[in-house]
């Protein structure tokens, strides 16, 4: 039998060539596979990044300001309105004429006349609160006229809109008298509902309150009936306030739905006056506003701000502060932010109907369009040649009309989100009715002048608290575990208790948080002395098994030395039992039976059920398998010639561990930790249920907070679509995004240098 062959062994050379190019063919395909895998992952990222940039850019768009057309006029009209659709628009001049027009170039569309008295002429103009739409026209008799426009909108045959606009007089077409002495009402203020009238006027030197009621009202107390019948409605009481005027005021507001009454005298004096409260109107506060002449006057949607043009060309916003250090409600008039429209003084301002900006114009003919909380001049441009009187706003505001001297101007407005601006996101804003500037989420209300605040402080400010207290919490569990069970626990041991802890990750993060809510927070608030307890006594049961453990003769120790940490479960559940069981009674003890109010009242913490504790505790679990896992892989996998040389000359497996294998896996151990951190920042469902989401900025680790994605989760499915919230949702997605790039961007260049630095062990 003869010996085979090298040739007779191999495959012939073709099917060798053949075998390469399909091992070639297979390997192009796998790299084509993963590499596009990759670049999808890539795509898919950078795709995110840009469907969330497209969606915030609308915020960063400048308004647009222009004047669209002018219009010669005869008269100067002293009020001035246009419709929704900025189609219509009404002037109603000093004699009393109505003149309808087209709000774009503002032809004439019909005359009207207010019901007024023969030979009684419109001596003044006030207007009432933005929601009501009503304005009231001063009579030369002494007398008022309150008016609300309307506009009637039909649609013809073809589908097209018809508005029709009118004027009507929810008080009666009889004016109704103010001024006893039948003095011209060039200054007053009103505020009206549906079964009430106030109205405050001066006269003869004094303050006076009117109160009207309809006749069937029945309305007693302070306004008692006096018996002076108007047509349907009757004064119910003039009351005098306390001030004598040494000259006539100039401007008058009454302010909160008629809490406040602001009477301008001189050249920039204010007396404030409390209009309600059982004691009767009362003189609260004199103060001098700015230091320039006041010019204008007009209230803010909401009625809760003044904005105050001057003679330098600025309007400033004012409102009523409380002192929040004193112990009863005190408040003073102070001045929350200006804007400057021009060097010329300011001569009107009007409110938008909708959002908290106003329109204002000067003494030269210019018109700026600002916001209050963002604090932005949106835009400021030349409308006319002469002063501007009187300005009208669509409720949409997108249109103006402005009335001048000599004529009428249109201005195009453009601004969807002028309430969003770097300030008013990132800086603290002084919002109405808050004593200071604050940070503060609240993008929502009831009411329709609601002044939103969508500060991404606060939710920024909670992210990183969250994921603060869970890495304080999961990080060292998490480290210490991966460098126990690298170096001293036994294998076998080893290979039950990486795959257990591991498993953990498996757990969906709404049932941690279910949990975390509605088990350990009560849980928590009920034994919170043992929790502190707790803290104290595992360490040191465990360092007290350790002695104990040490004296043992060697010969009765029944356990391998890899497997002792199975002998920790009984001391640890004994301290845990031993800590809840004297919880109640330190409480009681130590705490006066109540720790919580032990430590509001003493301590000055408030604590809340649901606090930064539960979600630490709750996360911390959550980011402990993966920081676990990662780091044990990085400690286990340093080559064992480091170790083994370490411990041949003579290092104890502590110090081998700490100078010889850490430095190695540090790269490793610093990625975990970056996951760790990147889990908690974006982790959604735990935050959610366990804090509580109260959008506020303490340290305090029993109090509450919302993060960015829980916000999210939150508010998308109820934020209008395209408006101002929504799109600042998704700004909070986008920082959400970069932050987490940030992080694993850093991440990655430090272990990229720690990997240079001890690679070459």
């Amino acid at each position: 039998m003869s010996k085979p062959t090298l040739d007779s062994v191999l495959p012939p050379a073709e099917q060798l060539d053949k075998l390469a190019r399909r091992r070639r063919f297979k390997d192009q395909l796998v790299n084509a596979a993963i590499g596009s895998g990759g670049l999808f992952v890539l795509l898919a990222i950078t795709l995110i990044f840009f469907y969330l940039l497209y969606e915030v850019w609308p915020l960063l768009q400048p308004a647009k300001v222009e004047v669209t057309g002018q219009h010669a006029t005869t008269v100067s009209a002293p009020y001035i309105d246009i419709d929704e659709y900025r189609e219509t628009g009404l002037r109603v001049e000093p004699d009393g004429r109505v003149q309808y027009f087209r709000a774009g170039n503002q032809e004439p569309l019909g005359d009207a006349h207010l019901p007024l008295p023969a030979g009684v002429t419109v001596s003044g103009i006030a207007r009432g609160s933005i929601t009501s739409g009503l304005v009231a026209f001063g009579l030369s008799n002494g007398s008022i006229l309150v008016a609300q426009p309307s506009y009637g909108v039909d649609l013809d045959a073809d589908g097209k809109r018809h508005v029709t606009p009118t004027l009507s007089y929810p008080y009666g077409e009889t004016p109704l008298l103010v001024d006893e002495a039948g003095q011209p009402l060039n200054v007053f203020a009103f505020r009206g509902n549906n079964d009430a009238l106030s109205v405050m006027s001066a006269s003869a030197g004094h303050l006076v309150l009117n109160k009207y009621a309809r006749e069937s009202s029945g309305a007693g107390g302070l306004f008692a009936s006096v018996g002076e019948e108007k047509g349907n409605w009757l004064r119910q009481a003039q009351v005098e306030l306390p001030l004598t005027l040494a000259t006539p005021p100039r401007f008058m507001i009454m302010g909160q739905d008629g809490r406040w009454g602001y009477v301008f005298t001189g050249r920039n004096d204010v007396a404030i006056f409390a209009l309600s409260g059982d004691a009767g109107p009362r003189l609260y506060q004199q103060t001098i506003v700015g230091d320039a002449e006041i010019t204008s006057v007009q209230a803010l949607l909401g009625n809760v701000s003044l904005l105050i043009g001057d003679a330098k060309g600025r309007v400033s916003q004012w409102f009523m502060v409380r002192d929040k250090e004193s112990e009863i409600d005190k408040f003073s008039f102070t001045r929350i932010r200006s804007f400057t429209l021009g060097d010329a003084p300011v001569t009107a301002i009007t409110p938008e109907a909708r959002r908290k900006g106003f329109v204002a114009g000067d003494e030269k003919g210019r018109v700026g369009y600002f916001f209050t909380t963002s604090e932005r001049t949106l835009g400021v441009v030349q409308a006319a040649d002469s002063a501007i009187r009187s300005i009208a706003v669509s409720p949409r505001s997108n249109f103006v009309v402005a009335q001048a001297e000599k004529g009428l101007a249109a201005v195009e407005l453009e601004a969807e989100h002028p309430d969003i601006s770097w300030h008013s996101t990132w800086g603290k804003v002084w919002y109405e009715s808050y004593s200071e500037p604050t940070y503060n989420w609240q993008s929502s209300s009831g009411n329709i002048d609601f002044e939103s605040k969508l500060s991404l402080m606060p939710l920024t400010f909670g992210t990183i608290k969250a994921a603060f207290y869970a890495m304080l919490l999961g990080a060292p569990l998490a480290i210490c575990a991966a460098m126990y069970t690298s170096m001293f626990m036994a294998p076998g041991l080893r290979r039950k208790a990486k795959p257990t802890i591991e498993l953990m990750a498996a757990l969906p993060t709404v049932i941690l948080g279910f949990l975390a809510g509605l088990w350990l927070a009560p849980t928590i608030e009920a034994y919170l002395p043992g929790i502190f307890t707790l803290l104290i006594l595992t360490p040191l049961g465990i360092l007290l098994s350790g002695m104990l453990w040490v004296r043992l003769p060697r010969e009765k120790r029944a356990f391998a030395d890899g497997w002792i940490p199975l002998l920790l479960l009984l001391p640890v559940l004994f301290t845990g039992w031993l800590s809840f069981a004297l919880s109640q009674p330190m409480e009681l003890y130590f705490f006066g039976g109540d720790i919580r109010l032990w430590l509001r009242d003493e301590a000055g913490i408030t604590f809340d059920q649901r606090n930064a504790l539960i979600v630490g505790l709750a996360m911390g679990f959550a980011v402990i398998p993966n920081i676990y896992s990662i780091a044990e892989d990085a400690l286990f996998a340093v080559p064992k010639h480091l170790t083994n040389g370490s411990l041949a000359l003579g290092a104890t497996p502590w110090q081998t561990l700490m100078r010889v294998v850490l430095p190695t896996a540090s790269p490793g151990i610093f990625s975990a930790l970056m996951i760790g951190l990147g889990r908690a920042v974006g982790e959604t469902m735990i935050v959610l249920m366990a804090t509580g989401n109260t959008a506020i900025m303490d340290w305090n680790i029993f109090e509450g907070l919302r993060t960015l994605s829980a916000n999210v989760a939150v508010e998308m499915g109820e934020a209008e679509v395209a408006s101002t919230h929504f799109r600042v949702l998704f700004l909070s997605a986008l920082v959400l995004f970069v932050l987490t790039f940030i992080l694993n961007t850093a991440a990655e260049v430090v272990r990229n240098r720690l990997r240079k630095k001890y690679g070459s062990l």
